[in-house]
């Protein structure tokens, strides 16, 4: 068969509209803009698609790894993605049809496309603005996509779309204080005798109550579980979520956020439908002698305090004789969540370090302010084999720390990248920032 009437497959990459939550993150991971949404999927462009694969390791459920073989002239449109409830079957192909690369480019169109433009005027491939390099990787690539090796066994998708679990309000406790702006909540929710099984760093998705404006039910949105793999106390069947009351949008304008105002409006004995356990990466080590060096801003500090509260409750039985490096970032003292608690924990068992960046009369730092002021302590941790690195809040923080942490290693006469690298490959170097 000539070369012009070959037969040519690709593997089209594909999104599970039933697993998928909303969350947002591989649309914002890809760099070239390959991945969309409307209000009822997010689909990828089969034309601008490399396979890059950056979209892989921050989807928490795994929606964003498939890839269904089709004839490269009839790929999905994104039209009819946009339409789908689930993944299609793959129709069969011929058996001597030849396979190319995804987005239906042969050897050498790949290159001509890197260097073509973007529809907003970039090249292929080239970083927008905010997507700074540390050392070739862009910051929403700079974690791990692998967990620690000692970490526990995940569960997770134990409940879906389909399969959704139901729990009782336990308790659900304003933990800002009366006078911050900040209205943040500790919500524990209750599975009684329903199998739950979660680890420290996972998360959960709660579907809100009603339909959205196109008449359709809210999609289910995610927050990271903030008690340890034991409940909020040993031996329940329950856990806790840090939620924090949305009140405007991300350029300022008043907004009600849907999830966040129902959950901090809950009342103890409600019922809430949530689906999980979510995550299989951002998992602590189970390790006697691991370091946490943890980093957080706001509600960012849930899976921080189940780390901590996790490694408290082994401490005292002794079974715990790593270092903890905590640096939490807010705008005030007022609005630190679990501020209390976290001050009552003994120096000798944690190494705590606040940011406040608009307490009054007190110089605006953030995190990575502090990370460079500690930077020997840090550069001790970073050098560890033993350590561990978590950072969890808002997205702003990645490039800061992660330069912080370049300098300090630099500055050492040592190499950020080579280090940065490891720290990845072994799975001790993990992002979660919304």
């Amino acid at each position: 068969m000539s070369e012009s009437t070959q037969i040519e497959v690709m593997k089209q990459h594909l999104i599970d509209p039933e697993i998928c939550i909303r969350c947002n993150s591989c649309e914002e991971a890809c760099p070239i803009d390959a991945i969309t949404h409307d209000a009822n999927n997010y689909v990828v462009k089969p034309d601008v698609c490399m396979a890059c694969q950056a979209c892989l390791p921050v989807c928490p459920t795994g929606a964003i790894d498939n890839w269904i073989r089709v004839l490269a002239q009839e790929p999905y449109p994104i039209d009819e993605q946009f339409e789908w409830m689930s993944l299609p079957v793959e129709k069969t192909l011929p058996e001597n049809a030849v396979e190319i690369p995804t987005g239906g480019r042969r050897e050498g169109e790949q290159e001509a496309l890197a260097a073509a433009s973007t529809p907003d005027g970039g090249v292929v491939g080239e970083l927008k603005p905010g997507d700074e390099l540390i050392e070739g990787q862009p910051a929403t690539t700079a974690g791990s996509s692998v967990p620690p090796w000692s970490a526990a066994h995940p569960y997770v998708n134990l409940y879906t779309h389909k399969n959704v679990a139901e729990a009782t309000v336990a308790g659900n406790y304003r933990i800002s204080a009366d006078n911050a702006e900040s209205d943040i909540h500790h919500i524990v929710l209750d599975f009684e005798s329903l199998p739950f099984p979660v680890l420290e760093g996972q998360s959960i998705a709660v579907f809100p109550p009603g339909l959205d404006a196109r008449g359709r039910p809210y999609y289910a949105r995610q927050y990271s579980i903030a008690s340890p793999r034991d409940g909020e106390r040993p031996g329940y069947n329950n856990l806790s979520l840090t939620v924090k009351r949305v009140t405007s949008d991300y350029d300022g304008n008043p907004v009600a956020g849907v999830c966040s105002s129902y959950l901090c409006d809950l009342r103890r004995g409600d019922k809430v439908r949530v689906i999980g356990p979510l995550g299989a990466t951002f998992l602590m080590p189970n390790l006697d002698r691991a370091n946490l060096l943890m980093i957080c801003t706001g509600t960012g500090a849930a899976p921080m305090r189940a780390m901590t509260e996790r490694c408290r409750r082994l401490t005292k039985r002794s079974e715990f004789q790593g270092r903890l490096m905590l640096f939490f970032g807010a705008r005030t003292q007022h609005e630190l969540p679990y501020f209390g608690p976290l001050m009552g924990l003994p120096k000798g068992f944690i190494d705590i370090n606040l940011a406040l960046s608009r307490e009054p009369d007190h110089p605006k730092r953030h995190v990575q302010d502090l990370i460079v002021e500690r930077a020997s302590d840090v550069l001790t941790l970073l050098q560890d084999p033993n350590t561990h690195i978590y950072v969890c809040g808002l997205k702003g923080m990645e490039h800061g720390t992660l330069a912080a942490m370049k300098n300090i290693v630099e500055a050492s006469g040592q190499s950020w990248q080579e280090l940065s690298a490891g720290l990845r490959e072994q799975g001790r170097m993990h992002f979660e920032t919304y």
